[in-house]
């Protein structure tokens, strides 16, 4: 119970401090102070106090997509493990549960961006739809992988591994799989080289650009929720590049988060070393995870 008790503490209050890491890290690469680590908390409750803009154009689904959205997302966090704690919610099968509740995710946010009418927002939400037809097969790919050399289909079972690690004969396959995974993460936080959450340039936007006509709550909704997708899938990635094998076993939390916070730092280093790529160039990217992800199934199968 205290285990489940700490995972949802964590589930809950991590996410925004990632991006502000991220936020951190950038600054400092570019020799300035940056804002906050805290920035993103204090911009949630500025965001919950304000009052709702809505178009007269749109409906129902527009308020209720980002909400929808935010509890998809969150479900799926607790399916899960952090650390070496089983999940909240844990079953067998579950994996189809987590990737069909990211895909809820993703078509009630697209759906929320197309009930604006706006052109802006409906050619983001066709980039986001096209993007994740590579992204989603390659999230599915390494879940095989991962079942494979766990032999069980729960997220709990496959992402923690078995007691004494993973062994050498599947080092390769879990190389190409994290490889793929961290292009994932990438592509669906909406992260450089995929896509750049701080620039203001519609014609080069993907998830920026479908909640131009949000704010307040619901911008808090969507901000939380992105931040949420992030830890999750930083999670997923983490278990497999540094399974948590800590003693004594609460020593896995303080692992977990310190992890956490270096993937936060090590996704900043990427955004200041490199810029966004060209529109045309992103389903190359997407396409190559999925290959890692496809040839790391192939070897274990072969």
């Amino acid at each position: 119970m205290i285990e489940k008790g700490i995972q949802l503490a964590l589930l809950l209050v991590m996410p925004p401090l990632l991006l502000g890491v991220i936020n951190k890290t950038k600054a400092w690469f570019g020799g300035r102070r940056g804002p906050p680590l805290l920035q993103l908390y204090y911009d949630l409750y500025r965001l919950m106090r304000k009052g709702l803009v809505l178009s007269r154009t749109t409906t129902w689904v527009f308020r209720l997509g980002p909400v929808v959205t935010l509890a998809a997302v969150a479900l799926a966090g607790l399916l899960v493990p952090f650390g070496r704690a089983p999940a909240p919610i844990s079953f067998t099968g579950d994996l189809i549960l987590f990737a069909y509740l990211f895909g809820l995710a993703r078509f009630l946010t697209t759906a929320a961006a197309l009930d604006t009418g706006s052109a802006f927002e409906g050619m983001g939400a066709a980039r986001e739809v096209t993007f994740a037809c590579l992204s989603e097969p390659a999230l599915l790919f390494a879940f095989l992988v991962l079942a494979k050399i766990s032999g069980s289909l729960s997220l709990t079972h496959m992402l923690n591994g078995p007691v004494g690690g993973f062994s050498a004969e599947v080092a390769a396959p879990l190389t190409l799989v994290a490889i793929g995974l961290f292009v994932i993460l990438l592509a669906e936080t909406c992260r450089i080289p995929v896509d750049d959450p701080n620039t203001h340039l519609e014609l080069t936007m993907i998830h920026e650009v479908m909640v131009l006509d949000h704010s307040g709550p619901l911008f808090g909704v969507i901000l939380y929720a992105a931040a949420l997708k992030l830890f999750i899938l930083g999670a997923v990635l983490l278990h497999v590049v540094a399974p948590f094998h800590a003693e004594p076993a609460w020593l896995n939390w303080p692992l977990f988060t310190a992890e956490m916070l270096g993937l936060a730092v090590a996704v900043g280093v990427l955004e200041s070393v490199m810029a966004r790529l060209q529109m045309r160039h992103v389903p190359y990217l997407l396409t190559a995870a999925l290959l890692f992800c496809g040839f790391g199934f192939l070897l274990l199968v072969r």
